[in-house]
Formats: structure tokens, C-alpha cells, sequence
């Protein structure tokens, strides 16, 4: 959710559709392939037992400018992917409403609303933990870029409020000011996660796109020893605000196993816990870790 992955620690934060002729066969789907750096061989996970390996989808979505038309797609892709085996699916941030300061008024709406509401029905009949991506969420006069996650018998599971807005002013470049408009969360949110997976709904651009966002991902899997998964909006070359694209999946080894282009698409990736399991054995960070000189510590409830 235009989420900075540069924080250090294991956080568990899990970020966020008009109708097309274009069905599914018309859609192009990233499949899962290795990467040329990798070698042979929401963040949210099913709670309760975990699988050992599962599948995970990144809906990387071409946004438009009518709300009902983007919650429409969006579920029609959630199903898309069901049908191949995901038991995961991400969203995009801001899915159902272009990316600006000027549209987050127009389109916020209250959580539960109209989209999450639809999101909750898919997750259902889906059977499937969805993240939201995120969408503007309006509450008691504040609005906030809001994350929603829900499990497969579509239960709301937990309600983010992004806590680090995105202000940015590189000179020449790009000016933007998430807090021009939008409110600071100031809670996390949590639930019981098994799957060591770290999911970033976000909207990098074409400044901070080719510099940050896949280092980022290689260096929080990398520091944590999880995977990350960062779901983008599709490209918009036409947008105020022009997304970089590129969901991407990477593994605790800090290699890429997907990547989606710049056009709408769907990323699979399947998730090995043993492969994870396997690297915190090889380097044993978490047993090292000195909990006598630091700590990371939550000042609020």
C-alpha cells in the first residue's frame, strides 16, 4: 500500500476493480517461473495449520475511474486465480479508486461498504484468504488508506490503516503528499500467521519504481528470512499518478521467483515453507539476535 518494505523486523502488516469484454482467456497471466538469478532447487496466512506449500496469487490491476467497474474486475480476476490453485490472493493499494489526493474524497466509503462487502462474498466463495489491497476509507470525518483482510469463510480478519503515508518531493522528478488529504493510522492490526510471508499492497512510481522497489523486497526477505510479496497497480502511462508495476514475489534467499510486466496481469507463486525452513537453519539470524541490548517494543495497544 504504497508500503515502504524498508522497515526492519517482522511485521506483519497485509496491505488492498470497469466491466471489459476481455475475459480470462484474454488476460495475461505471469506464471511462475525462475528467475535467471535463482538457483534449481500479510502478510497473511492460513490460520491454524499451515501447508507446507501453497499458492499465491498478485492481482496486478489496471485501474480506472469508475469504482463499480474496478470492485467488478477485481473479483472476476480473485475467481480467475481460485480456479488456478491460489489460496492467497492479493489486491492492489487503492484498487477500486485511481491513485491521487484529489480522487481519495471522491472515492472513500466506510469499511464495511460496498466494496469490502463484495470482497468479503468472494473470499467466501472462493474459499480463500484475500488481501484487499487497500481502498479510501472515510470514518468520523478522517480519511485513511485502508487495508482489509479477509479468510475464506469470509470473515473481515483484520482492518489496517496505513501509519506511514507516502510524501514524497524529489525536485524535477515528482512531488506527491498522501497526508494533503489522508489521515495516519495509528494502530496495527494482527492475527495469527504461520506462513513467514510478508505482503506489501503498494503504488511505487516511476521515480521511486525503478530504484526501490525491487530492492526493497530482496532486503525485508533477505533481513527476515520470509518471502514478500508486493502487488502493484497495472501501468497507466495516462494516469496523474503512474504506478511502476512489476508485482513481484522473492523468497527468504533474497531471488526472484515472479514478476509481472507493467500491463494487468496475475502473478502465481507457490510457497515452500521447508525452502524457509531450510535458510533460517543455514543462517540462524533469529537465534543470534541479542534480545539483551535491543528489543523492538509496541508503545500503544
Amino acid at each position: 500500500m504504497n508500503a515502504d518494505p524498508s522497515t526492519r523486523g517482522r511485521g506483519r502488516e497485509a496491505g488492498w476493480g470497469g466491466a471489459s469484454g476481455a475475459g480470462p482467456a484474454h488476460r495475461r497471466v505471469a506464471e511462475v517461473r525462475p528467475d535467471s538469478r535463482a538457483q534449481p532447487a500479510p502478510q497473511v496466512v492460513l490460520v491454524g495449520r499451515a501447508m507446507a506449500t501453497f499458492r499465491m496469487a498478485l492481482i496486478q490491476l489496471q485501474i480506472s475511474s469508475i469504482k463499480s467497474d474496478n470492485v467488478t474486475r477485481a473479483c472476476s480476476f480473485i475467481r480467475e486465480a481460485a480456479t488456478q490453485g491460489a489460496k492467497i490472493v492479493s489486491l492492489p493499494e487503492c484498487f477500486n479508486s485511481p491513485y491521487g489526493t484529489k480522487y481519495f474524497p471522491e472515492y472513500a466509503e466506510k469499511i464495511p461498504g460496498e466494496s469490502t462487502q463484495k470482497l468479503s462474498e468472494v473470499a467466501k466463495e472462493c474459499s480463500i484468504y484475500l488481501i484487499g489491497g487497500s481502498i479510501p476509507e472515510e470514518d468520523a470525518g478522517k480519511l485513511y488508506n485502508t487495508c482489509a483482510v479477509f479468510g475464506p469463510d469470509g470473515t473481515l480478519l483484520a482492518k489496517y490503516r496505513k501509519i506511514h503515508l507516502f510524501d514524497i518531493d524529489v525536485p524535477g522528478k515528482i512531488t506527491f503528499q498522501e497526508s494533503e488529504t489522508l489521515s495516519a493510522g495509528d494502530s496495527f492490526s494482527t492475527f495469527d500467521t504461520r506462513c513467514q510471508l510478508l505482503v506489501y499492497p503498494g503504488a511505487f512510481n516511476l521515480t521511486t519504481g525503478p530504484a526501490h522497489w525491487e530492492l526493497l523486497q530482496r532486503s525485508r526477505a533477505v533481513d527476515n528470512q520470509v518471502y514478500v510479496a508486493t502487488a502493484s497497480p497495472a501501468r497507466d502511462d495516462k494516469a496523474s499518478y503512474v504506478a511502476w508495476g512489476h508485482s513481484t514475489v522473492v523468497n527468504p534467499w533474497g531471488e526472484v521467483l515472479a514478476k509481472a510486466g507493467t500491463e494487468e496481469a496475475i502473478v502465481y507463486s507457490d510457497i515452500d515453507l521447508k525452502k524457509l525452513a531450510e535458510i533460517r537453519q543455514q543462517i540462524p539470524v533469529f537465534r543470534q539476535k541479542r534480545s539483551d541490548l535491543y528489543a523492538v517494543e509496541m508503545k500503544k495497544p
